[in-house]
């Protein structure tokens, strides 16, 4: 069969070979135009950057309504639109448990650092930590924080690119998927090195147009089909499921062993407190030039996430009524492209120029989140390698700006070429799963430190030193040796087995240790705080006064 949109045969999705010449260059090419959409913005973006401040906050000269549209497509990620949709459309209630889990986590991040986080800092979240406490030790410490999370990141991203890309050409061959995984890889280097902040930015906000626009058009037509009536919409996903009334009750997937319980609450735990330490989400408020710019940025941001949330119903139970579960499975065993699947279904079916136009859109929407997510993920940890590692601690202070965005530029392509060799091998995970795991060593690390130091005048450079290294440690090695990498059908590497942690999220053990020890570190420790500096710190932190 010709290299088209092809799933498995017995899946009875799949473009006629007779369709094939007419639907395969209009899907290639609506997906190819938005690929050269934003590589000429970032070029364009490029031209401009010519400071450390451009490249690293984009001259903080974006408006509220442009930095919560960008906040949002950087929070919207692979996760949240193909992730998410499979969950559902696989779990029913318990996927949905995620889109839950990012929206509150979302209010929680809100509420607790993005605003004393943007008064405090300049770039980077060790600006913050360095204000009060030795400089070279929590910045180096915050530097390979910021990298490791940045990574766990990057995975779900380019797993999800690898099954998207995969579906819409017909690759089915592990080597075909790892060469997307590369060349996603590769455009998200170029975006980064060439854009920084500003091409980043402006491809987010153009992606978050496009997610939104393109999941409010699928909600639509789902709805429509179903006569806008949400209880038939949740009747025949139901049924069709296999499961019954359980695919709409808790337990599906979290309720039935008492394992899988303490999975969910430590699923919960990470969701909900990991977007607070995500530093690809937190220095998005170093883009705008007041403090008042952030808190609006906020509001929009809140409505933009808020409505798409909402929708993910719309996408997961559409699938999980219009599909059926082998056809999920057998195009990703994750259930990652349910959402495109579901595009194409409603468009009329794999052999209509309707679904063939609806899976390249919405399939072009998809690889913008990703290329969006990984450019703002990148920036973020090469950001802080060039700022905190290079500039402050290797330099002592005296690299010039040019010395310091040449570094970023060396860290990104170096952060860009780990990405792709790890997202090859999670390209069979659930992309929302990958991104929990994110959320966990966020919320174990990250923090606990952040907190503290904003609130507690007695941390000391050694409890942000544990909490960091004791939060990032912990969790990575929980991951390691959980069943996320070894020992099940769908893990990392399936046919070994070195899983002696039961649970597939850290956090239940990592972010209560992560706290514990930011807190028995600082006690334990012969240095005293500086009170004085607390005190500017907190003033600076919520009134703005100071800040940059």
């Amino acid at each position: 069969m010709s290299p088209t949109i092809q799933l498995s045969e017995a899946a009875g999705i799949h473009l006629a070979n007779s369709d094939a010449s007419e639907h395969r260059p209009l899907i290639i090419t609506l997906f190819a135009l938005f690929v050269v959409a934003t590589l000429v913005i970032t070029v364009w973006a490029g031209r401009q950057t010519k400071s450390a401040a451009d490249f690293y906050a984009g001259g903080r000269q974006f408006t509220a309504f442009q930095n919560g549209l960008a906040v949002s497509g950087d929070y919207m990620s692979a996760a949240s639109f193909l992730g998410i949709a499979g969950a559902i459309a696989l779990f029913g209630y318990d996927g949905f448990l995620y889109s839950i889990g990012f929206l509150v986590a979302w209010l929680v991040a809100l509420l607790l650092v993005a605003e004393p986080l943007r008064n405090s800092g300049r770039y980077t979240m060790g600006d913050v930590l360095a204000y009060r406490m030795r400089q070279r030790p929590v910045r180096t410490a915050a530097g390979a924080s910021t990298i490791v999370v940045s990574i766990f990141y990057l995975l779900a991203q380019m797993a999800g690119a690898g099954v998207l890309v995969s579906l819409l050409l017909g690759i089915t061959s592990d080597a075909g998927k790892i060469l997307i995984v590369a060349l996603v890889g590769i455009l998200m280097i170029v975006y980064v090195t060439i854009g920084g902040m500003k091409g980043t930015t402006w491809v987010q906000m153009v992606k978050a147009v496009l997610l939104i626009a393109g999941t409010l058009l699928i909600t639509f037509l789902v709805l429509l089909k179903f006569n806008f009536n949400v209880s038939d919409l949740l009747g025949s996903a139901a049924s069709n499921s296999g499961h019954g009334s359980a695919f709409l009750e808790p337990g599906l997937k979290y309720g039935l062993t008492e394992t899988s319980k303490l999975d969910f609450i430590s699923l919960g735990i990470a969701l909900v407190l990991g977007t607070a330490g995500l530093p690809h989400i937190l220095i998005r408020f170093y883009t705008v030039p007041t403090a008042k710019a952030a808190r609006k940025s906020v509001n929009w941001a809140i409505g933009i996430i808020g409505g798409f949330y909402l929708m993910t119903i719309a996408l997961g139970f559409g699938a999980a009524a219009l599909l059926t579960r082998d056809e999920i499975v057998s195009s990703n065993p994750a259930g990652n492209t349910a959402a495109p699947l579901l595009a194409m279904e409603i468009g009329g079916g794999g052999d209509s120029t309707g679904g063939a136009i609806l899976l390249a859109v919405i399939s072009a929407v998809a690889f913008a989140t990703i290329l969006a997510v990984v450019a703002g993920l990148t920036l973020a940890s090469s950001s802080s390698f060039a700022h905190d590692i290079y500039a402050n601690v290797i330099r002592r202070g005296k690299a010039t700006e040019k010395e310091e965005v040449r570094a970023a530029r060396y860290a990104t392509v170096a952060i860009g070429v780990v990405s792709i060799a790890l997202g090859a091998l999670a390209r069979d995970l659930n992309v929302a799963g990958l991104v929990a795991l994110a959320f966990a060593v966020a919320a174990s690390a990250n923090l606990p430190t952040l907190l503290y130091s904003l609130f507690w005048k007695r941390f000391t450079t050694t409890g942000a030193l544990w909490s960091i290294y004791g939060g990032l440690s912990s969790s990575v090695l929980l991951v390691l040796f959980s069943p996320v990498v070894s020992s099940k059908p769908s893990s990392m590497f399936p046919d070994v087995d070195f899983a002696f942690f039961p649970l597939e999220n850290p956090g239940l053990i990592s972010i209560p240790l992560g706290f514990l020890l930011g807190w028995l570190g600082s006690l334990l420790s012969k240095e005293e705080p500086d009170v004085k500096k607390y005190a500017e710190l907190e003033v600076k932190s919520l009134t703005g006064t100071g800040a940059h």
